[in-house]
């Protein structure tokens, strides 16, 4: 009997224990909004681990190039050029000259803008560039400041910046080529709040795709499977205002009214960290969009059969097809 008892002590201590963490979490976030905002962008995950961003040829992209680029001062963020697969031959050995001359070849830029957490050197992110390489596309991407080996503090504004500046570099050195913008996940944010601003400037890109978009940051939040707190009482308060406290928006369904080029949306229905219904939402609010009058805008849905998720698009033997 004392041995029962003295087990049911320490468990219900325990369970006390986590209850009060469990209470005390809500109040943390509230009062430190730098909180959820890390929770958001997640740039101190780094996955994979021990890998040299100087050398993606570690990665098997033995026809990329590693670039830095300083999009404002004191900040400077890390980029992979990936040449299309006509290009690999030429490409071994050469310097960064030659790969920012060979942008001018008569071959589509896309600019890949990467999700929350991990680096570019992620493995579904290296195996997307190898299937976009092997289309015949150029593929440039780059971490956000505070993401791999970038320097600067992560913001919403900041990753936009970085965005538009390596568009700029790009279409500097890429003369007419068709230059297309790819985001996924956390990155169609990035990539609706960029080509809004292009838009405005009157130098919209060529085309748009977003991979698992969402509709903006709130109800991405609201809606995200792993979200424990989302019955709790007041969860808007405690844990939705904080981010907008913090400048976080990422607002894809408010961007688009503003976005005048072609528009692929692609979602997986098993996705489990962006529902699919968000992706479909977004996609409705574009379809009805007079910005988009004028241009084609297409979403295509991935059956749950294929077991996509929320990274695993690339593998479609359909997206050759897609694209084109």
């Amino acid at each position: 009997l004392y041995r029962r008892y003295g087990l049911w002590f320490r468990l219900r201590r325990l369970l006390i224990w986590l209850l009060g963490v469990y209470v005390a979490i809500p109040f943390l976030v509230k009062l430190c909004p730098a909180i959820q905002a890390k929770l958001v962008f997640l740039n101190f995950v780094r996955v994979p681990y021990f890998i040299d961003l100087k050398r993606p040829q570690d990665q098997g992209l033995n026809h990329t190039c590693n670039y830095y680029l300083q999009p404002e001062e004191d900040v400077t963020v890390g980029v992979w050029h990936t040449v299309p697969a006509a290009l690999w031959k030429n490409a071994r050995g050469k310097d960064q000259l030659w790969f920012e001359d060979a942008l001018g070849s008569s071959h589509p830029v896309i600019l890949y803008l990467h999700g929350n957490a991990g680096t570019r050197g992620g493995d579904h992110r290296v195996e997307l560039y190898k299937v976009l390489s092997s289309l015949g596309y150029h593929v440039v991407t780059f971490d956000y400041r505070g993401w791999g080996d970038s320097i600067g503090s992560p913001s919403e504004r900041g990753m936009t910046y970085d965005a538009l500046h390596v568009f700029d570099w790009i279409k500097a050195r890429s003369g007419d080529n068709p230059v297309y913008i790819w985001g996924h996940s956390l990155g169609t944010g990035v990539a609706t709040n960029l080509v809004r601003r292009l838009c405005e400037r009157e130098t919209p890109p060529d085309a748009l795709i977003l991979e698992s978009p969402f509709t903006n940051i709130r109800e991405e939040a609201r809606s995200h499977p792993f979200s424990i707190y989302r019955y709790f009482p007041g969860f808007d308060w405690f844990f939705l205002d904080p981010i907008t406290t913090s400048g976080i928006k990422f607002a894809n369904d408010e961007n688009v009214k503003y976005i005048s080029c072609s528009l692929l949306i692609l979602h997986a229905e098993d996705d489990p960290v962006v529902p699919f219904h968000l992706g479909k939402k977004l996609y409705n609010i574009a379809a009805t969009s007079r910005s988009f009058r004028d241009y084609k805008v297409q979403f295509v849905p991935f059956h749950t059969d294929l077991g996509y998720r929320h990274k695993y698009i690339y593998r479609s033997p359909e997206l050759p097809r897609i694209l084109r």
